[in-house]
């Protein structure tokens, strides 16, 4: 893996700009009553790969890695000509691979088959042969072009609140400057750390999860996300909020401070303990980092946004470390009123929350989005399906009525179920 992120593959080649995703999207566009569908499909998707990667036994780390390919794999294709659901099955598999936690393909096999024969899914005709998803497998790494090194907001967290040993620092690659052996970190000067609790600490990492349920992580640098995903911790996040303000400071008893040169050791290592506790200095910690905090800022709105875009999606199961109904009761935050779902992270801090809701009657119905209806995963797998279908159809004939040539890989899927 590369020494530095600047100087990776991951940055030269796979930080995209918006451009590049519209444009990926743009035979998607075609077959959509409503664009606001393509946002829940990231949301569902990369829920999708959260649940079987948890199924594999993959750590939090590797299935962030094969979200990344999935998002990867399609700047360069589309929803509507390839089958999602065997791609989701080799992202993990490549993952497993490229972040040393390999899996053996009948493991991934069998468990993909049994996963997605189920509702909502119901792919019946998952294929059961290896060597299919051995050949998906090649199709994809061509499309990532080999490029499976993947620099993820985790280690920067760790490091910015102080959660790492010194050996781990300089074990994950990307968090020093090439050359740099104990010098500052590319991301800020090396000096300021916030010292936050586990529960903080938590809620910080499962908004980080929430970055991999859209697009963020294909338009800005990880250590960037980890960064916004401190800022929303302590600027909306009440109780660690909270935990950091000013407060008065206590006095020592009155004849500590008529004779200071008679204190006793007792009242001495009590003075040394206030001043160890005094509270951190938040705006200094944020303005030392080397970093555009107004670029944060709008990472920080683009978080807001999915989160409002998420109080219209349902999906029953646990998914686990998210943290979007943490903010539901901040001013930042849209409420959808009826049909929410009620979460504390007293409930989902040890990340395996859930996020429970029903869909609402007849919202299975595929049709236009009136802003305030719910979407669930029934329904987008109808998009899914009504997206391919006509797609095939609009690829089996041409204007002049004769039939044209058909993509390959979408000969595969179809192939495949």
């Amino acid at each position: 893996m590369a020494t530095d992120f600047w100087a990776s593959s991951h940055y030269k080649r796979w930080i995209v700009d918006r451009a590049t995703l519209h444009r990926a999207r743009a035979d998607d566009l075609q077959y959509v009553d409503d664009h606001d569908y393509l946002n829940y499909f990231s949301i569902f998707f990369a829920n999708v790969i959260t649940k079987l990667g948890k199924k594999l036994n993959f750590r939090q780390r590797v299935i962030a890695t094969a979200i990344i390919f999935f998002r990867r794999f399609y700047i360069k294709n589309a929803y509507c000509e390839t089958d999602p659901f065997i791609v989701i099955a080799a992202c993990c598999y490549v993952a497993g691979k490229a972040e040393e936690s390999p899996i053996h393909i009948k493991n991934v096999v069998a468990e993909s088959r049994l996963f997605f024969s189920q509702q909502p899914f119901g792919v019946k005709s998952f294929p059961a042969d290896n060597s299919k998803l051995a050949e998906m497998e090649f199709y994809l790494v061509a499309d990532l072009e080999c490029d499976l090194t993947v620099f993820h907001p985790y280690r920067t967290l760790m490091a910015l609140c102080r959660k790492e040993s010194a050996d781990e620092s300089m074990a994950e690659a990307g968090e020093v400057g090439v050359g740099v052996d104990d010098g500052p970190r590319y991301w800020g000067m090396g000096e300021g750390r916030l010292e936050l609790g586990d529960d903080a600490l938590q809620i910080t990492w499962s908004i980080i999860n929430d970055t991999y349920r859209s697009d963020l992580c294909l338009l800005y640098p990880p250590h960037l996300l980890a960064i916004t995903a401190l800022y929303l911790t302590l600027v909306l996040h009440a109780p660690t909020r909270d935990l950091l303000q000013p407060k008065s400071t206590p006095t020592l008893p009155n004849d500590a401070h008529a004779n200071p040169l008679r204190r006793s050791s007792r009242q001495a290592s009590s003075a040394s303990t206030l001043e160890s506790k005094k509270p951190q200095d938040i705006i200094g910690f944020f303005a030392g980092l080397n970093v555009s905090m107004s670029l944060v800022a709008t990472i920080a709105q683009e978080m807001i946004s999915l989160y409002s875009a998420w109080e219209h999606y349902r999906e029953d199961g646990d998914v686990g470390g998210t943290a979007h109904s943490a903010f539901r009761g901040s001013p930042y935050s849209s409420t959808t009123g009826r049909g929410s779902t009620k979460r504390t992270f007293s409930e989902s801090g040890s990340g395996s929350g859930s996020r429970v809701g029903t869909p609402a009657e007849g919202s299975e119905d595929v049709g236009k989005m009136d802003g305030v209806g719910v979407v669930t995963p029934a329904m987008l797998v109808q998009v899914l399906t009504r997206m391919r279908e006509n797609r095939v159809s609009d690829l089996a004939k041409s204007t002049h009525g004769r039939p044209v040539v058909v993509d390959k890989r979408l000969e595969r899927t179809q192939a495949a179920g």
